[in-house]
């Protein structure tokens, strides 16, 4: 039981290094100023998706490294931590770097990621799986939001 709130605990932690890249790079005064599609959900929807979303992450994360050792574990974990990478590189790249169309790339990266990882997930854990589906639903419509950004404001 202990061990079992230890992985839990340490599943949360890594999701939120992870989102410190969206704590530290976030929103100023030139992604204000950028043209975006009426569409754009309001600045207070962003913090409170991802609150849920990171929680369910490290949820599912916890459920496959509690599952029995397996080769579909072994991997659904790889690509976990792989697509935590590019979720943390979005945030520097979009606000940090103010690189839209590096970003666009990153984030379609990262969507393939998280549909890569639910596939193998539900080897391991339905439940798993299910967890990661909000989140692939949210990166998909920032995704559809990079792509008009970049191309608004293309010059």
């Amino acid at each position: 039981m202990l061990g079992s709130l230890l992985v839990l605990l340490m599943s949360i932690l890594l999701v939120g290094l992870t989102a410190s890249t969206g704590a530290r790079f976030r929103p100023d005064g030139w992604y204000r100023e950028l043209r975006k599609p009426t569409w754009t959900p309001p600045d207070i929807a962003f913090p409170i998706a991802w609150g849920i979303l990171y929680l369910l992450m490290a949820i599912a994360a916890w459920r496959l490294y509690m599952a029995e050792e397996s080769a579909w574990r072994t991997a659904s974990l790889a690509v976990y931590a792989v697509q935590l990478c590019a979720n943390a590189a979005w945030s520097w790249l979009f606000f940090g770097r103010k690189q839209i169309a590096a970003a666009l790339v990153d984030i379609v990266v990262l969507l393939g990621l998280i549909t890569i990882a639910i596939v193998l997930f539900s080897q391991v854990s339905t439940l798993a799986a299910w967890l990661m589906v909000p989140y692939w639903l949210w990166v998909a419509l920032a995704l559809g939001l990079n792509a008009t950004i970049w191309r608004l404001n293309r010059h």
